[in-house]
């Protein structure tokens, strides 16, 4: 499957994901938001949002057995620079209230005026770190 065919079709079932969850449950696909509330005891809505994360999870498993091939990876940092990475992404998540699948997918679908000015920093930020990590480079 060329980039481009990927790239749509997880778009798309990305956005299928999204709109399905909030027309069937009435909730917002923000990624941080599903994954804190995994731990809390909140009746039937601990075990949607546990099956929705599985899904998640179970992503590159199926497409290994649908394709035959696992998905293509290539880190280009060392493992203890993604750790800090992801650490800094988590605060950050908690910072803005919220996470690029919240904002950027849902968030921006609805027409939100918050999740706008989120996405864009999320944007302006990662513009700039790669700016400065290529100076620095």
């Amino acid at each position: 499957m060329n980039t481009y065919a990927s790239g749509f079709a997880g778009g798309a079932l990305i956005g299928l994901s999204v709109a399905l969850l909030m027309l069937l449950n009435g909730r917002i696909a923000g990624i941080s938001g599903l994954v804190a509330g995994l731990g809390r005891d909140r009746g039937l809505r601990q075990w949607v949002d546990a099956a929705f994360v599985a899904g998640l999870i179970a992503g590159p498993p199926v497409f290994a057995l649908a394709t035959g091939a696992w998905p293509a990876m290539r880190f280009v940092a060392p493992l203890p620079v993604l750790a800090v990475a992801g650490l800094l992404v988590g605060f950050g998540t908690r910072l803005g209230s919220g996470c690029t699948s919240g904002h950027g997918v849902a968030g921006l679908a609805r027409l939100s005026a918050r999740s706008l000015a989120a996405v864009l920093t999320f944007l302006g930020t990662g513009m700039l770190t790669v700016a400065l990590l290529r100076a620095l480079a």
